[in-house]
């Protein structure tokens, strides 16, 4: 957004010669040479009113600039203020929503429906990870992120998921590792995040997610690929917020765009050297 856009400084409050504040056009005069062939009372006269227009067209700068410098910080009086509410429903809210870490995972969330938001969209890039393919992590992930009343029927039911039919139809080995030559890529995006209820003990939050699945490799039958999703989670505060359900469904899906496809080797090289975010509101 320009300052033209909000701050008057556009088009309309520009004289007919393009100057600021509509006041700037300087018209020079030839001294008349008729009653003094040296011009001196017109001469001296001029060079007055042409100091006058540069002191006046200065002064209109500073003030311009002055009125910017305090349009900027009524807008970010707004923000911290009552006008907060009226924000869109992804603008950061400024507050902290992630006080430490549990192994990779963010934790100490804040007891607000921000701080489910945060939790939500971090547990949804831990659920959409290559580790759930490893029985090892993908226990360790769970451990971390399930309420201790869900944690039994939440690990089950992935470890159900994730069997090794469905390894064999992605092509990775039995313990969930790339075949030699290949990288396994499977990374979860948030987009953002919706509340559909919340209490002091419990919330659900949607979040909306984009993701990169497949084996990069020349020999690869599974290339990468990207899909929308958008995952609900169930959770409740013990402490922190915790997960007791999920489940997924297809879209939004917005319309490919038109760059070219990646080689393999370029996904896989991306992969590996741009790290994921921790996300929160």
């Amino acid at each position: 957004m320009s300052l033209g856009d909000d701050h008057g400084y556009g088009d309309t409050s520009r004289g007919d010669d393009g100057g600021y504040g509509g006041s700037g056009q300087t018209r020079t005069r030839l001294p008349d040479r008729g009653g003094d062939v040296y011009g001196g009372a017109r001469r001296g006269r001029s060079s007055s009113r042409s100091l006058i227009t540069v002191v006046g067209v200065v002064v209109l700068l500073i003030a311009a600039i002055a009125f910017a410098n305090r349009g900027e910080d009524d807008a970010s009086a707004g923000a911290d203020g009552g006008d907060k509410a009226e924000s869109a429903p992804t603008a950061p809210s400024g507050e902290r929503p992630v006080q430490s870490k549990t192994g990779a995972i963010p934790s100490g969330y804040s007891h607000s429906a921000l701080g489910a938001q945060s939790a939500a969209a971090n547990y949804a890039v831990a659920l959409g990870s290559d580790g759930m393919f490893t029985t090892a992590q993908r226990h360790e992930i769970v451990q971390t992120i399930a309420d201790p009343t869900a944690v039994t029927q939440l690990q089950s039911g992935f470890d159900a998921d994730y069997s090794k039919d469905l390894l064999k139809k992605i092509g990775l080995n039995d313990d969930g590792s790339a075949p030699a030559g290949n990288t396994f890529v499977y990374r979860t995006l948030p987009v953002g995040t919706k509340v559909t209820s919340s209490g002091d003990t419990a919330a659900t939050v949607e979040v909306w997610c984009n993701s990169l699945f497949g084996l990069t490799g020349e020999r690869s039958t599974k290339p990468v690929t990207s899909s929308w999703f958008t995952v609900t989670m169930k959770l409740h505060w013990n402490g922190d917020w915790k997960v007791l359900e999920t489940s997924q469904k297809t879209g939004p899906t917005p319309v490919n765009g038109d760059n070219p496809v990646s080689g393999a080797d370029e996904i896989g090289k991306a992969v590996k050297e741009f790290g994921g975010f921790t996300y929160a509101r």
